[in-house]
């Protein structure tokens, strides 16, 4: 059975799969679920970040001092200490030149060292 004209709603985030509605052939309605994730990217699903603590790897929306700023990287890197993804997400976050957050227990001007290092 040959399946066409697929129409897809947004994904709610980049862990969920994506509801597909598509018409077969036959003309009978199929409803698949896709998922939008690569199979290289379910590391995700296993990140020790994952849930309300995420808030951790990213500035707030306002002024951070410079001792707040360490105080949230280094609760963010112990997460990351613990974390069984710890080298996908580093790998994931340089491959895609993150510019923010801690990714893989690194902090933006961390992993932009460590990508010149590779580099050069």
């Amino acid at each position: 059975m040959a399946l066409r004209s697929p129409r897809s709603t947004p994904c709610s985030s980049w862990w969920d799969g994506c509801r597909v509605r598509a018409r077969s052939d036959l003309g009978v309605g199929v409803s698949l679920v896709v998922s939008s994730q690569r199979a290289e990217d379910l590391w995700q699903d296993r990140a020790a970040c994952k849930g309300p603590q995420a808030a951790v790897f990213f500035p707030p929306p306002h002024f951070e001092r410079k001792d707040e700023k360490e105080a949230r990287e280094q609760r963010a890197k112990a997460i990351c200490a613990t974390c069984p993804v710890r080298r996908p997400c580093l790998d994931y976050a340089i491959s895609i030149r993150e510019p923010h957050g801690i990714w893989g227990g690194l902090n933006e001007l961390e992993r932009k060292s460590l990508l010149g290092t590779r580099v050069g």
